[in-house]
């Protein structure tokens, strides 16, 4: 099933491919991607959230990342052909399984691990990573910058 809607000129289309309880409305999907889009002078843009199960995201992940078994975040930016506008950002596919699985071994409370797999995600999307220790702490400080603006603790300090 696939929502769309747009909210302060970010569009969100939101794919639930998971009977997974856990998954938040699409009121706080929306809510963080416009706090990040919004805190990073974004706009417009548009951004697919797939919910997936381990299956799917086990796929994506062998084929995408060459690594085995479900993840909880793949993010997929698009970029648009030269000379030809767009405001699509990309894709992200957020496994609802392991953020769950995850959130209970990390003893944080499941909507702010949510909240910061989207986040994460929508950074990836911007071009931030975390592949070298540098570019990971910008990053990471600015995910605790960003849940914190949301009123959810860091994410780092278990």
């Amino acid at each position: 099933m696939t929502n769309t809607k747009t909210i302060n000129n970010y569009r969100l289309a939101l794919q639930l491919m998971t009977k997974n309880s856990n998954v938040p409305s699409r009121y706080y999907f929306q809510r963080w991607i416009n706090t990040v889009l919004t805190q990073q002078k974004i706009a417009p843009a548009e951004i697919t959230i797939r919910i997936v199960a381990n299956k799917e995201s086990a796929y994506l992940n062998e084929t995408y990342r060459h690594k085995a078994g479900p993840t909880n975040v793949l993010s997929f930016p698009f970029e648009a052909p030269p000379g030809i506008p767009s405001a699509l950002l990309g894709d992200l596919v957020i496994c609802a399984p392991v953020v769950t699985k995850e959130a209970q071994e990390q003893h944080k409370l499941l909507l702010a691990h949510w909240a910061h797999m989207v986040v994460h995600g929508v950074l990836h999307l911007l071009g931030y990573d975390h592949i070298k220790n540098a570019d990971a702490e910008k990053m990471e400080k600015l995910e605790i910058k960003l849940l914190e603006k949301l009123g959810f603790a860091n994410p780092y300090e278990i």
